[in-house]
């Protein structure tokens, strides 16, 4: 009897702090809301500087989607450079609606993250892990446009397998060699489209045609692996920079390097891809 009466404690306690962080996720959605009401009017690049400039402080968090069974997860408390990024757009997507709702936003965000929103239950091979094949199924969406070839990008050539041939830093992977088969046909179809990039040193040469609230991707040249890192483009006075959820800050920062610089100061990256929301 006892054991029957933990078992409902921890059940329980499981549902209220579960509760508890979408009544502060809710809270954070609302502040944002009032922050943002007299700017609703703003060009959609502005809005999603605006939106980045909102967390600016908020603590680095890593690996907040990594649950399981498998969900949509909601944290605007921390944030990784990804979900910074995922939840200023659908954060910008709700605030666009005509009556914004947490509802909405919880929505436009499941519809960025996963591949097929619409499932029932979500798979963790579901879920859009590399950032080229979470660019290219938003693309054909109409949610962003990658616009790296037309301001003057050059073919890149990417061959994922990093994720199928290192499971066990996954933990959804590792013992389930089913997930593991999905995941290498999913990166076999990825490489197979084509991609342009923006070499790190032609960043200023292009940098007339790169737009506040772009969305910028840092190409890595790690084998198996394409994009490192991501942040939200934005001007400093003449300074072309970014907002991005910074490992060495260990919080959401303006970048105090102009953006070219930055991406030559990383020894595994070879340039960019630029991505224009379009909502």
């Amino acid at each position: 009897m006892k054991l029957k009466y933990l078992i409902l404690l921890l059940l329980l306690l499981s549902f209220s702090a579960g509760n508890a962080q979408s009544v502060e996720d809710k809270a954070v959605y609302d502040r944002y809301c009032r922050a943002m009401e007299s700017k609703k009017a703003l060009p959609t690049g502005e809005l999603m500087v605006e939106t980045a400039r909102f967390f600016l402080g908020t603590p680095y968090v890593a690996g907040t989607l990594e649950k399981e069974p498998e969900g949509l997860v909601v944290n605007l408390l921390g944030l990784d450079c990804m979900t910074l990024v995922e939840n200023t757009a659908a954060l910008v997507r709700s605030l666009k609606e005509q009556h914004p709702s947490f509802n909405l936003y919880m929505s436009a965000l499941k519809g960025m993250r996963y591949r097929n929103p619409d499932k029932a239950t979500q798979d963790y091979t579901d879920r859009l892990h590399y950032t080229s094949d979470w660019i290219y199924e938003n693309e054909r969406r109409g949610y962003l446009k990658d616009v790296t070839k037309e301001i003057g990008g050059e073919p890149l050539m990417l061959d994922l397998f990093f994720m199928s041939m290192h499971p066990g830093s996954y933990k959804q992977l590792n013992g389930h060699p089913d997930r593991v088969v999905i995941m290498a046909a999913k990166e076999r179809e990825i490489s197979a489209r084509p991609y342009y990039y923006i070499p790190q040193d032609e960043i200023n040469a292009h940098a007339g045609e790169i737009r506040n609230g772009d969305i910028v991707c840092f190409v890595t040249t790690i084998r198996g692996l394409d994009i490192s890192h991501v942040g939200i483009i934005c001007r400093e006075g003449e300074k072309l920079t970014f907002i991005h959820a910074s490992t060495s800050k260990k919080q959401v920062i303006v970048n105090e390097e102009p953006l070219q610089e930055y991406v030559q100061s990383i020894k595994r990256n070879s340039g960019i891809m630029i991505v224009r929301p379009q909502f």
